[in-house]
C-alpha cells in the first residue's frame, strides 16, 4: 500500500506531501482545485509520459516519489525478473528536468519507463472516468470475467500469477496460443522457402553439376598458366638452356674449367697464409654450386620438349576455368570452389526443408491440440461463472438504486485468439420491460459508474493490487445511493487501501482519512495545496459540500449525522 506521496513542482503543485491511511482515504475540494492534478502526478509515477509544460516552475525539475509497503505481497520474483533488489519498502520516483529529460527510479536504481510500469501495475490500480467508458469494450469485459472466474489474477495483469508461482488458466492458454502462432509462422516461412527453393533447384543443380564435373583444384590455375607458358615457348627455352650449359661446361673458356684452375692455383698459396686457404675453400664452393647448376640445366634441357598434345590439353583446361570464372563473375578457382560449396548447400537445403517442414507441421498439430484443450477448459470456467456473475452484479446494482436492472452475458464461440475462443458481451437494461442491450447503448453515465463500482467491488477479493484509486466514480448518483456507494467503498477498504476523489458528502463521510485540496494565492501565482482534516474540519467541509459556501446549522447537523453513520 502507499504510505507516503511527495509531489514537487508539478502543474499547480509547488510542494505536496501526504501519508494515506491503509484503509479508506477521501480527497475532496472545489472543481479546479487540483484533485485531478494529483492523479496526473501519480500517473507519472506509474510510468505515464511526461510533458515539460506541466512544470510548476519552468527552471526547476519536477520530482514525484511514492513509498509503498509491499511486505504482504509476493513480488520478489517481479523484482528479480527486472534485476532489481527487493525490499519490504518500495520507492518509485520520477524526475522531469526543465529540458524535458525524464528519469525513473525503483529503490534508487535507474530504470526504464517500461520497468517502472511493470512494477507500478502490481502496486496501484487507478480507476478513472476513462476506465468507466472502457467498460463498454468487450475485450475489457472478458478480462473482468476472467478475473471473476479466477482465470487470472489482476485487472489488466496476467503476469502476477507467474511471479507468485501459480500459472493461471488464461496464462497457460496464452502460452500455448503464442507457441502455436510462432510454429504457424515458422511453417509458413519454411513452405515459402521451399517453394522458392524448388523454383531455383534445377538451375542450381545444373550449375553445381557443371562445377563438380570440372573437378577444380584450388591452386591449379597458377600451375597451369605457368606450364602453358613453358609449353608455348619450349623451343626458345631449350635453346637457351643448351647455351647456358655450354657456357658453363663445354665451351673453350667455360666457367667450371676456369674455376677448377683457380682452385688449384689458390691451393698452392695456402702455405703462405690462412687467408689463402679460406679463399680456396670459397672458390671451391662456387665451383661445386656451378656444377650443380649445370647438372640441373642439363636435366631441364632434356625435359624440355615441344608437346602440342599437352599444350592443347592445358589450353582447354584453362579455357574451362576462365569460362566458369566469367560465368560466375569471379577471378580465382578458390572463389569458384566457394560457389560450389554454396550451391551444394542450396541443392541440399530442399531435402532439409522437407524434413524441417514435416517436423514443424507435426509440432504445430500437437500444440494446436493443446490450444484447443486449454481453450475448452478456459471457456468452461468462463461459462460456469456467467450465472453467478450476473446474479451478484444484479444484487449490487439493485442495492445502488437500479432494482429493475437486467444483466445478461451474451456468449459466442469464435476461432482461437490470444484470449481464447470466447466472445462475450455484457448486455444491460436499467428499466422494467426494456430489452437488455450493449452497455454503450443502454447505460447512462451514472449507471456506468454504478456498474463499474459494483464490478470493482466484486473483483476486490480476486485481485492482487494493494491500492485502488477511484477518480469521481460517484458521478451521476446522489442521496441514499451515495450512502450505499460510500459503505461499499468502506467494505472494500477492509482488504485494499482505497483512495477516492469524491464530490459527495455521503461518500466523503465514510473515509478513515479525509484530505482537502484547495487553491492558495501567493503574490505572483495560484498554487494547489492539500491538508489532512481533523474531526471539526471534516464537519465543516461536509457542511460546505452539503449546503455550499454558507452552510446553515442544519447542514452542520447533517454533516455530523453522516459522520456518525
Amino acid at each position: 500500500m502507499l504510505i507516503d506521496l511527495k509531489i514537487k513542482n508539478y502543474a499547480l503543485i509547488e510542494k505536496l506531501e501526504m501519508n494515506p491511511s491503509p484503509v479508506l482515504n477521501i480527497i475532496t475540494g472545489e472543481t479546479g482545485a487540483g484533485k485531478s492534478i494529483m492523479l496526473g502526478a501519480i500517473g507519472l509515477l506509474l510510468g505515464n509520459r511526461a510533458d515539460t509544460k506541466l512544470l510548476f516552475r519552468q527552471d526547476e525539475k519536477c520530482v514525484i516519489e511514492g513509498v509503498f509497503d509491499i511486505s504482504s505481497y509476493s513480488l520478489q520474483e517481479v523484482f528479480a525478473a527486472e534485476d532489481l533488489d527487493f525490499d519490504n519498502q518500495c520507492i518509485l520516483r520520477r524526475e522531469i528536468s526543465p529540458s524535458g529529460k525524464s528519469r525513473a527510479f525503483v529503490n534508487d536504481t535507474p530504470v526504464t519507463l517500461d520497468v517502472i510500469r511493470k512494477i507500478g501495475e502490481n502496486l496501484m490500480d487507478i480507476h478513472s472516468q476513462h476506465d468507466t467508458l472502457q467498460l463498454g469494450d468487450t475485450s475489457y469485459q472478458l478480462n473482468i470475467l476472467d478475473i471473476y472466474a479466477g482465470n487470472t489474477s489482476a485487472m489488466g495483469n496476467t503476469t502476477f500469477d507467474i511471479y507468485a508461482g501459480n500459472l493461471s488458466y488464461l496464462r497457460k492458454y496464452n502460452e500455448s496460443f503464442r507457441q502455436f502462432k510462432k510454429l504457424e509462422s515458422d511453417y509458413k516461412k519454411l513452405t515459402d522457402q521451399l517453394a522458392q527453393a524448388q523454383k531455383e533447384h534445377d538451375y542450381h543443380a545444373f550449375l553445381l553439376n557443371e562445377l563438380s564435373e570440372a573437378n577444380l583444384q584450388e591452386t591449379e590455375q597458377d600451375e597451369l598458366e605457368e606450364e602453358l607458358k613453358q609449353l608455348e615457348n619450349a623451343e626458345d627455352i631449350k635453346l637457351k638452356l643448351t647455351q647456358a650449359v655450354q657456357s658453363l661446361t663445354e665451351s673453350e673458356f667455360n666457367i667450371t674449367s676456369a674455376l677448377k684452375d683457380t682452385v688449384h692455383l689458390i691451393g698452392q698459396l695456402a702455405q703462405f697464409g690462412s687467408k689463402y686457404e679460406e679463399l680456396r675453400t670459397r672458390t671451391e664452393s662456387c665451383m661445386i654450386e656451378l656444377n650443380d647448376v649445370a647438372a640441373e640445366l642439363e636435366d631441364a634441357e632434356r625435359d624440355t620438349e615441344a608437346n602440342p598434345e599437352r599444350t592443347l590439353e592445358v589450353q582447354e583446361r584453362l579455357n574451362l576455368i576462365y569460362t566458369l570464372q566469367r560465368k560466375h563473375q569471379v577471378q580465382t578457382t578458390a572463389e569458384l570452389l566457394e560457389i560450389q560449396r554454396e550451391l551444394e548447400e542450396k541443392v541440399g537445403s530442399v531435402l532439409n526443408l522437407d524434413t524441417a517442414i514435416a517436423n514443424t507441421e507435426k509440432a504445430m498439430k500437437e500444440v494446436e491440440k493443446e490450444v484447443k484443450e486449454r481453450a475448452a477448459v478456459l471457456s468452461e470456467r468462463r461459462r460456469a461463472s456467467f450465472e453467478t456473475f450476473e446474479q451478484e452484479l444484479y444484487t449490487l446494482v439493485a442495492d445502488l438504486g437500479m432494482p429493475n436492472a437486467r444483466i445478461v452475458i451474451q456468449h459466442n464461440e469464435v476461432a482461437p485468439t490470444a484470449t481464447g475462443t470466447d466472445d462475450i458481451n455484457i448486455l444491460f437494461s436499467a428499466n422494467k420491460g426494456a430489452q437488455p442491450q450493449t452497455l454503450i447503448k443502454a447505460a447512462s453515465g451514472g449507471e456506468f459508474s454504478r456498474l463499474m463500482l459494483s464490478i470493482k467491488y466484486m473483483l476486490a477479493d480476486k485481485t492482487a493490487l494493494p491500492t485502488i484509486v477511484f477518480d469521481e466514480i460517484d458521478t451521476g448518483i446522489s442521496g441514499e445511493v451515495a450512502v450505499k456507494v460510500g459503505k461499499m467503498m468502506k467494505q472494500m477498504a477492509q482488504k485494499h487501501q482505497i483512495i477516492a476523489i469524491s464530490h459527495l458528502p455521503q461518500i466523503a463521510a465514510q473515509g478513515d482519512s479525509h484530505y482537502f485540496v484547495y487553491k492558495h494565492d501567493t503574490e505572483d501565482r495560484t498554487i494547489s495545496r492539500v491538508k489532512k482534516l481533523d474531526e471539526q474540519e471534516r464537519i465543516n467541509e461536509l457542511a460546505h459540500m452539503i449546503a455550499g459556501a454558507n452552510p446553515s446549522d442544519n447542514a452542520y447537523q447533517s454533516a455530523k449525522e453522516l459522520l456518525s453513520l
